[in-house]
């Protein structure tokens, strides 16, 4: 019996069935963009959790585009400028974030093309699609979804020199991990795949026979090399883009610039204080940190 391909795959799991108060939650963050929504997705932690209660819950909105989604506002630009923007929500008792991406956005950044690493380390995980605007945004939603795991074992194998799936998907997700500003311990990338191996095996099959992949064999020198600059210029960009989009989330966070500081400290122990005019001009302060995050080595 043929094992299924990856599309079949992406759909069975998008379309599996979640507590009744996620689905609920979905349908209200899509009512706040009438005529823009065109899908929610639930990722992250949660998806394991039975107890919502006292959790932050995950989605992201996929809109037609920025300019239906916020008008004239200045989130538009931003929103397009430095995908995504991110906002709080609570419904019913249960809190959320939410990012917001065009479709255009979704599909581009689930691929190998853009430097970012964000989107495409999270899709490769499991996700479900919990409110869509009708069969059209569903099929385009599962479609993006299909580029991540694809792409995160297409950037991962040159690097690898072993022959076991699972261990590309942890070289992955330790990768992806490295190139984002993250307060996780080390054991969190390898813990992603130890969650649902068998999940991860089927996925990795049916990624790498979608993207002629091969698992096995020699990597060229050169292939090596190039991958290992690609990866050191991800981890730069990635971690300054980081930094920038938590600035940026203090135009639609409350005290956002102040969670800038604690999740770079956390993670990297830099010792971060936030002045006042920062807090008034969070972009610029973004900008400014930069410089001495890099000489305290909180981005490499």
């Amino acid at each position: 019996m043929a094992e299924p391909d990856l599309e079949t795959l992406v759909a069975a799991e998008l379309s599996q069935a979640v507590d009744p108060r996620v689905s609920a939650m979905a349908e209200a963050v899509a009512a706040l963009y009438p005529g823009a929504a065109r899908a929610v997705l639930f990722y992250g932690s949660c998806l394991r959790e039975r107890q919502l209660e006292g959790l932050m819950l995950d989605f992201y909105l996929i809109v037609s585009d920025y300019s239906a989604a916020y008008g004239k506002s200045w989130m538009a630009p931003a929103n397009r400028l430095i995908p995504p923007n991110v906002f709080p929500f609570e419904h019913r008792g249960l809190v959320a974030k939410y990012a917001v991406l065009s479709e255009a956005d979704f599909h581009r950044l689930n691929g190998p093309e853009p430097l970012s690493v964000s989107v495409w380390a999270r899709f490769a995980q499991p996700s479900r699609l919990v409110w869509s605007a009708g069969p059209e945004a569903a099929a385009a939603a599962m479609a993006a979804v299909a580029r991540a795991a694809p792409t995160a074992l297409g950037a991962a194998r040159p690097l690898f020199e072993g022959g076991d799936l699972l261990d590309l998907w942890r070289l992955a997700f330790r990768l992806t991990y490295s190139a984002e500003l993250r307060s996780e311990s080390k054991a969190r990338p390898d813990s992603v795949v130890e969650a649902d191996p068998e999940r991860y095996r089927g996925f990795g099959r049916a990624a790498l026979a979608a993207a002629s992949i091969p698992l096995g064999g020699p990597v060229a020198p050169a292939e090596r090399k190039r991958a290992e600059r690609l990866w050191a210029k991800r981890r730069r960009a990635g971690k300054a883009l980081t930094v920038v989009r938590l600035a940026k989330a203090s135009g639609t966070y409350a005290g956002g610039i102040d969670y800038l500081a604690w999740k770079i400290n956390r993670h990297s122990g830099a010792g971060i204080e936030i002045k006042p005019w920062q807090r008034r001009w969070p972009l610029l302060a973004a900008f400014t940190l930069l410089p001495k995050l890099f000489r305290r080595g909180a981005i490499r």
